[in-house]
Order: structure tokens, then C-alpha cells, then sequence
């Protein structure tokens, strides 16, 4: 990445003071809409909440993967998950719920839903990705910024974070074995989240049935 002019400096920091800013508020949503569920339901969906802005660096090379220039115009057209925000829940209906959740808040505007928790990757990776755009009132202007949300069960996202090692130490070429493993790995995820579920079923309605008593 080659050393930006100072204007083009200041727009890079823009971009990221931006996105920042747009995390806080997707952030405070979540944070409500949590607790809300707590208080309605005794019952809180999302377990954690990580969130995060992509370095210059990781935006650079994200670019130059696409083909275009390293530019702050090109960073807001062509990278859409300049800002994330990670969901870990317990249940795959959890995912869902929180789905269905996001949908409703009226200042969020859902661009795209990729769901991979029912069409997992060929590697067997498992998560729901929502592109939304919030809105960021400041002194004088709005400004539209884009925040990717990745939803997925602890279990999956375990497999994540391991697949990500993998890929990185080997650079995207893990041997064809190492593939093989991790998505028998992802089988096992699998049948772990639906082992939790019907516990969890199991729980429910022995509770249930306690109460009616």
C-alpha cells in the first residue's frame, strides 16, 4: 500500500471514524434488544458480542484481491465489511430469533442475507451473514454506513475460528487431508448444535410441566 497524501490520509481516517461510529450504534441496538428479550422472555439469545474495524491493511489487500485500486472511493464502493459485528448464541433457532430481530428495527436497512447455517460452505463452514446500513447523524450531515453481522452458534463459531488458522498458516492452500478433516470436524459441530437443541427441548418442557404442576 503506498503512503497516501495527506488529504487522502484524512479521508482514509474519515471512512474509519465512520464505520466506527456506525459500530457503536448497531452495538447499542443489539445491547437493548438483548436485554429487552432477557426481561420478556428470562432468556438472553446472544451469548457474546465482538465487533471490530478492518485495518488499512486488511482493506488494501482485500482490494487489491478485487482487482482495484487502494483508494479511500473505492474502499466505501467495493468492501462491504469495513465494520462486523460477530453474534455467538447457543441454539441454531437463536441465530433466527435474532434474525427476525434485526429485521424489524425500523432505522436498519437490510441489504443482503446470506444464509449458510442451512446452505453451508463446501468447506462446511456455518454462520448468517446480514449487510445492513444504519444511518450516523453528525454535526452537520447523515451519512449511510454499511456494517456486516455475522450470527452463529459457539459451536460453529469454534469451527471458525479454527478454519481461519488453517487457511492463514497455509496462506489459502491447506493440504487436500487438513480440508477433509475440517469438514468432518463441521459434521461433528453440526450434530453437537442439534444434541444442545434437544436437550435444551428436554429442559424446556420438563420446566414447562413443572410449572403447570
Amino acid at each position: 500500500m503506498e503512503q497516501p497524501s495527506v488529504d487522502e490520509l484524512k479521508e482514509w481516517r474519515n471512512i474509519m471514524l465512520m464505520h466506527r461510529f456506525a459500530l457503536e450504534e448497531v452495538n447499542t441496538k443489539l445491547k437493548i434488544l438483548n436485554e429487552e428479550f432477557q426481561f420478556l422472555h428470562d432468556y438472553n439469545p446472544m451469548e457474546h458480542l465482538k465487533s471490530r474495524v478492518k485495518s488499512l491493511e486488511s482493506i488494501g489487500a482485500k482490494l487489491e484481491k478485487k482487482g482495484v485500486d487502494i483508494t479511500p472511493e473505492n474502499a466505501r464502493e467495493h468492501v462491504y465489511d469495513i465494520a462486523g459485528i460477530r453474534i455467538t448464541c447457543s441454539f441454531v433457532s437463536d441465530i433466527f430469533k435474532i434474525e427476525e430481530m434485526i429485521k424489524h428495527q425500523d432505522d436498519l436497512k437490510i441489504l443482503r442475507v446470506k444464509d449458510y447455517v442451512t446452505y453451508p460452505k463446501e468447506s462446511g463452514y456455518r454462520s448468517l451473514h446480514m449487510l445492513c446500513e444504519v444511518p450516523i447523524f453528525l454535526t452537520n450531515r447523515s451519512e449511510k454506513i454499511m456494517v456486516e453481522i455475522q450470527i452463529r452458534t459457539v459451536a460453529m463459531d469454534f469451527w471458525a475460528s479454527l478454519e481461519h488458522k488453517i487457511y492463514y498458516k497455509y496462506q489459502d492452500e491447506a493440504p487436500e487431508y487438513l480440508t477433509n478433516e475440517l469438514r468432518e470436524a463441521a459434521d461433528i459441530v453440526t450434530h453437537l448444535d442439534e444434541k444442545m437443541k434437544n436437550l435444551n427441548d428436554e429442559i424446556n418442557k420438563y420446566k414447562n410441566k413443572l410449572e403447570n404442576e
